[in-house]
């Protein structure tokens, strides 16, 4: 070793000079979300500054102020939109201001939440068990903070597979299976539950996607027969997926039913709760969810309708043990002890997939010690009214249609003239879509019902006003006559 040349460190040279730079950081972040009504939903990435993004490797270092500028500059004015009042796409969360604090705290102790005796262990136990409660689920039932609703539905899909597949899956693996192992959903269902049948190596073939009623939620007869018919031809139904919020129009399965059903064919009730599961706050919606509480696994994602920001999901299982014993692989050198660092009651590298998992539950613990659950419950209800005020301006306009029930907080609607073919009308509506996007006036997203194209707005957001839903109302009419005349 050189002794003349200085010893490195990835700290900074100047303590002072970056914490100057820090605190300007949070004051831009905090004049960020103050005034993101301010600015467009969403504007395009310039041409000029993609190019930027395929500048080579940096091999040198750089001054962090000057890194900072190039962000502010090339990346901070062009974000999805998702904080802004008017983004109904897809279905995302706003995050809150403490969620994002939360954020750098969690980066700064930077712990590693496979397991040990430390705070951040203790804070993501609380925080799932708090989970516990607003779903009404037991005090013995297991829980984990993942990424989000794709994978907290594959770790409930998974633990259903071993537990009623009849044999040892983890030793023998699916090729042991002499029967079809068959999953049960709505045509409805989320994709993520479709890939996790897939990556289980069930195979979509033996996921059976059972039709719709008027209102969207699965027709329980089909399911029902569909069961009973597997089961006759010699298959092995092992799992009913509920939807407790479905991605298209917010539909509730009927769950007490769908419990019963499972209940009489001794099968696994899995619920894709990550839409509405959080709802549970909600003294408007609480009632539509009766039955959530007697699934044997719940997908929850909370960086949807409770605002935490991305990435914070969590999943429920009721039998703590069957949980374990689906993901648990202990080698020496993650062996509990009694005393030290390693001596952590609760190993959350035994209920999942990952041993190297970030401190999220930071910012899920903060935010909801900041609002209260019952706070966070009134934004739901709030939200839930303003898709039924949508919907009423939609009803009220001789140029606009709605197209589907209104299922908690999903509208699907579009622009009608008269006098127009069906595909003339998806056409028009794609164009009034994107010319809502890129004018930056709202982000509302799509989909096709019954081959009809639909606007589709998610109002998963804490900052969206009621006149917001009249400025979208009145622009759509705008665009679409701009377009037609």
């Amino acid at each position: 070793m050189n002794s003349n040349q200085p010893y490195e460190t990835l700290d900074p040279e100047d303590w002072e000079k970056m914490r100057a730079l820090a605190h300007q950081m949070v004051n831009d972040a905090i004049d960020y979300l103050e005034s993101v009504s301010d600015r467009p939903v969403w504007q395009r990435v310039p041409t000029e500054i993609a190019q930027t993004f395929h500048a080579a490797l940096p091999e040198k270092p750089s001054d962090p102020s000057e890194i900072y500028q190039e962000f502010l500059t090339n990346i901070f004015p062009y974000p999805m939109g998702n904080i802004h009042p008017r983004f109904w796409a897809w279905y995302m969360g706003n995050g809150t201001v403490m969620g994002a604090l939360a954020d750098l705290m969690a980066s700064t102790m930077n712990s590693n939440m496979g397991g040990g005796n430390h705070s951040a262990a203790m804070v993501e136990t609380q925080v799932t068990n708090w989970m516990k409660q607003v779903v009404e689920f037991p005090d013995d039932s297991s829980g984990l903070l993942v990424s989000g609703g794709s994978m907290a539905n594959l770790v409930g899909i998974t633990v259903a597979r071993n537990v009623v597949a009849g044999f040892d899956v983890r030793k023998h693996g699916v090729q042991a299976i002499d029967k079809k192992l068959t999953v049960y959903a709505s045509t409805e269902v989320h994709s993520s539950n479709q890939k996790a049948v897939e990556l289980l190596g069930l195979g979509h073939d033996c996921f059976r996607k059972i039709g719709v009623c008027d209102d969207y939620t699965i027709n329980l007869e089909q399911l029902n027969n569909a069961i009973t018919e597997d089961t006759r031809l010699g298959c092995q139904p092992i799992c009913v997926i509920a939807s407790s919020g479905t991605v298209n129009t917010g539909a509730i399965d009927d769950l007490n039913r769908i419990a019963d059903i499972c209940s009489q064919h001794n099968i696994w009730f899995h619920v894709d709760g990550a839409i509405g599961a959080t709802a549970m706050l909600s003294e408007t919606v609480k009632p539509y969810l009766s039955g959530i509480e007697r699934a044997d696994s719940i997908a929850m994602d909370l960086h949807k309708w409770m605002h935490i920001p991305f990435e914070a999901g969590c999943v429920l299982v009721r039998d703590a043990k069957a949980h374990r014993d689906t993901f648990s692989l202990v080698p020496e050198y993650l062996e509990p002890a009694t005393r030290g660092i390693a001596s952590g009651p609760y190993w959350f590298s035994e209920y999942g997939l990952q041993l190297s998992r970030s401190f999220r539950a930071l910012k899920i613990w903060m935010t909801i010690k900041e609002h209260g659950t019952e706070k966070l419950g009134r934004m739901i209800s709030r939200n839930v009214e303003q898709a039924q005020y949508l919907g009423t301006l939609i009803e009220k306009s001789v140029h606009l249609q709605l197209i589907a029930p209104i299922g908690l907080d999903i509208v699907c609607y579009r622009y009608n003239p008269g006098a127009m073919e069906q595909e003339g009308l998806n056409k028009l509506n794609r164009e009034i879509l994107v010319e809502l996007q890129e004018q930056g006036i709202a982000a509302p997203s799509y989909t096709t019902l019954n081959g009809v194209y639909c606007i589709r707005v998610a109002i998963a957001n804490h900052r969206s006003r009621f006149e917001d839903f009249d400025v979208l109302a009145a622009e759509t009419i705008r665009i679409g006559q701009s377009i037609t005349n």
